[in-house]
């Protein structure tokens, strides 16, 4: 469709007297305005927007709204000519699951099918998201995603861009207990989300695009009053416009209207090309003010979109054109009329359809002071109201802390290799009174649990689990204020890169998101790899001198952010149960064992640097080493990472989550004696303790200590989609195994 400006004269200009600037939101650098925080927070897959579009209805109840059989939200003012209307889309882009498989994963088809960037389905792996039940609640779920430590010499790994490899994993073990719980197919599927607040500047987030328009008009519209509105002004929230812009058509086929205002995101044509000295494809970027949408341009612009130019120009809006497709895409059937004059105006997305979609703070006050100027709203100001971010509060359990417990405390700290202090305090908390730790001088924290005498023939046996998680840290600041990071631990770019982040500095935790690489949009893009590769943290700031202000520095560590969430049953998902689910299950032994044990010579240590190689573990055994002090076992316990995946092959790292702990009889680093691998079968069912056993990948911190002469005897829990925000696990699992830790402590 070529949009044609008509050039009739516009009622508009009878409004500008009764319009004033306004002032700019008033929020907190902890979310944002209140109806984007709400409405960002709230999925709305193409189809099926009953909740937002409740919730949008709620907020604008005293002005009668009205819902159609198709969803739109309908709001009438004032009465008489000119007939205006202002259209605003409310759904995104998301999944239905199309078919639910015998063992409990949901498959999916994509809404919309076309239109998005290549990448889409890419970012999608691996990540948290909600699923919808037939009674309108939201449950967790997680994408599942290819692991880490199982991929290295696979080949013909599955493309995470293919629908085909895309499964939805709730915690269910079979079809009839995905029904059970509410979901079957046509089920809705969202990214898990909220608004992220970058720098007071810029916010980000899942559909932010999408809901800049409702927001601000839910701003604007209980400020109106109706006895100043010349003529009658209708206010449409529409559903599906990604699905063919059903719920726009429906109001235009529905209506007669003089003028039509459209809000919304600026609009991709296809393949970027020159037309008209502009590129098919948006380029303002945030910044740039309040945007008019144009197909074609000859530098000056008619009808409508001349008169909000001026009126922008009036109230000291900035204002721009960009390029922009029809809103209306081609169909089998032509589209409705449009109204004689009309516009569409939005503000600039980075990273659009990307969960690290970003827009101005800035640029949405413009935006809904224009809209306010538009309807004719005389105040000196729109308060937005604000919303503050949620925050876990940490405080030690009372009397023996259950297993969820202890998780939830140990996964919502953030404590990336070698800046691990957050996680260690934490842990120091969770102890019970009687473990008494020490830190030695490579920040590993070492609880004595047993001395034995001198003479005793008991065997010396240390227990470690490590503290620190996968992340990045800051090298350096470039000019234009983004971070430059580099990784910290391994991982799959695409589920870290195109997402939000949180920069921990010394005076606090702040919201970002991790940039995408030049040429991301392209459909042959390949992520850069290796470890020289600096990615770039985006805070809001666009000076070094901005950082500064924020309190950010070189060494900062950069991470995503994460919760510990339930999944059905007794399973549930976390970033970095890799290896806080260790920690997890040393601290739980330590409270079952009551306290020290006699005649037993019995350390746990909680280490520090894993995932960089090991530092804490080679640093403790050189130095027991150089003391005479070598245990004579170390039980190191960390991740069996499990193809219990319908991504991975079974021929290794098959161990079922939710079947008990597993022996690490065989990975990267360390082979145990198949004598100690029976005799710790054994110790197990001795103790009616579910085992497993099998061979996987990755290393673990007890072969540092091989050299010295220990044994490494290698324990683990089965772990889905290992190194992602996405990580599974079972939490009886975590239960076999503190119970095998304290079975170890007392008799191995």
């Amino acid at each position: 469709m070529i949009r044609r400006i008509a050039t009739v004269v516009s009622p508009l200009f009878s409004l500008l007297l009764l319009a004033s600037p306004l002032s700019a939101h008033t929020r907190t650098a902890e979310r944002g305005p209140q109806p984007l925080v709400q409405f960002v927070d709230t999925p709305a897959v193409s189809g099926y927007e009953g909740q937002l579009g409740r919730e949008i209805s709620s907020d604008l109840a005293s002005l009668h709204p009205k819902i159609d059989n198709l969803g739109d939200v309908i709001v009438t003012i004032g009465s008489g000519a000119p007939l205006r209307l202002i259209a605003t889309p409310i759904d995104e882009p998301g999944f239905v699951v199309s078919d639910i498989t015998p063992d409990g994963y949901l498959r999916v088809q994509r809404l919309p099918q076309f239109g998005l960037p290549p990448m889409y389905n890419e970012l999608y792996a691996a990540q948290p998201v909600k699923v919808e039940t037939r009674g309108g609640k939201w449950i967790n779920g997680v994408v599942a995603g290819l692991s880490v430590h199982l991929q290295p010499g696979r080949t013909g790994a599955p493309d995470p861009t293919d629908l085909r490899n895309i499964y939805i994993d709730i915690g269910a073990t079979s079809a009839a207990e995905v029904r059970a719980a509410g979901v079957d197919n046509l089920s809705p599927i969202a990214l898990d989300r909220k608004l992220f607040d970058l720098g007071d500047q810029e916010f980000a987030g899942v559909s932010v695009g999408d809901r800049f328009g409702a927001a601000a008009l839910v701003d604007v519209l209980p400020q109106i009053d109706p006895s100043k509105l010349h003529g009658t002004l209708t206010v449409a929230f529409v559903v599906q416009q990604w699905a063919g812009a059903r719920g726009l058509q429906r109001i235009l086929a529905t209506g007669h209207y003089d003028e039509m205002l459209y809000v919304g995101r600026m609009l991709q044509g296809g393949p970027v090309a020159e037309v008209a000295g502009m590129q098919r494809e948006p380029r303002q970027q945030p910044g740039s003010g309040v945007l008019v949408g144009v197909e074609e341009t000859n530098g000056q612009l008619e009808g409508l979109a001349a008169d909000l130019q001026q009126l922008a120009a009036t109230n000291n809006i900035p204002f721009a054109a960009d390029y922009s497709a029809g809103i209306i895409p081609r169909s089998y059937i032509a589209a409705p009329a449009f109204p004689p004059k009309w516009a569409h105006i939005g503000i600039a997305t980075t990273w659009p359809n990307t969960p690290a979609e970003t827009v101005s703070a800035a640029d949405f006050d413009n935006l809904t002071k224009l809209l306010a100027s538009y309807v004719g709203v005389s105040v000196s100001g729109v308060s937005a109201g604000m919303a503050s971010v949620p925050r876990t509060v940490l405080s030690q359990p009372g009397p023996r802390p259950t297993i969820t417990q202890l998780l939830a405390a140990l996964t919502t700290v953030y404590g990336i290799s070698e800046h691990e202090e957050h996680v260690r305090d934490e842990v120091r908390k969770l102890l019970p009174t009687w473990a008494k730790a020490e830190q030695d001088d490579a920040g590993n924290l070492i609880v004595h649990v047993g001395t034995a005498p001198a003479n005793a023939k008991t065997p010396s046996i240390l227990v470690v689990a490590h503290m620190d998680e996968i992340g990045y840290e800051v090298k350096s600041i470039a000019q234009d204020g983004r971070l430059e990071v580099a990784t910290v631990g391994g991982g799959e770019p695409y589920f870290f890169i195109g997402h939000p982040a949180l920069v921990h500095s010394t005076n606090g935790d702040h919201e970002a998101v991790m940039e995408l690489p030049k040429g991301w949009e392209e459909p042959k893009f390949e992520w850069p790899r290796g470890r020289a590769v600096m990615d770039r943290v985006d805070v809001g700031a666009r000076t070094p001198d901005e950082v500064e202000k924020l309190g950010i520095k070189v060494g900062d560590t950069v991470t995503i952010p994460k919760a510990y969430r339930t999944l059905l049953g007794t399973h549930a998902n976390a970033r970095s149960f890799d290896d806080r689910v260790g920690d997890t299950s040393l601290i739980s032994a330590l409270w079952a064992l009551g306290g020290p044990l006699k005649d037993r010579d019995v350390t746990f240590v909680f280490s520090t640097g894993e995932e960089i190689g090991l530092d804490g573990a080679a640093a403790l055994a050189k130095r027991l080493a150089s003391e005479g002090h070598v245990p004579e076992y170390v039980f190191a316990v960390d991740t069996f990472v499990s193809s219990d995946s319908p991504l991975e092959s079974k021929r290794f790292g098959d161990a079922i989550i939710g079947k008990g702990f597993v022996i690490r009889a065989v990975d990267n680093s360390n082979i145990i004696r198949p004598d100690l691998v029976e005799k710790m079968i054994k110790l197990a069912r001795a103790n009616n303790i579910p085992v497993q056993y099998g061979v996987t990948g990755g290393g673990n911190d007890g072969s540092a200590f091989l050299r010295y002469g220990s044994v490494d005897v290698a324990l683990g829990w089965p772990l889905r989609y290992s190194h992602s925000p996405g990580e599974v696990i079972d939490t009886r699992d975590v239960g076999a195994l503190a119970r095998i830790i304290g079975a170890i402590a007392r008799s191995w």
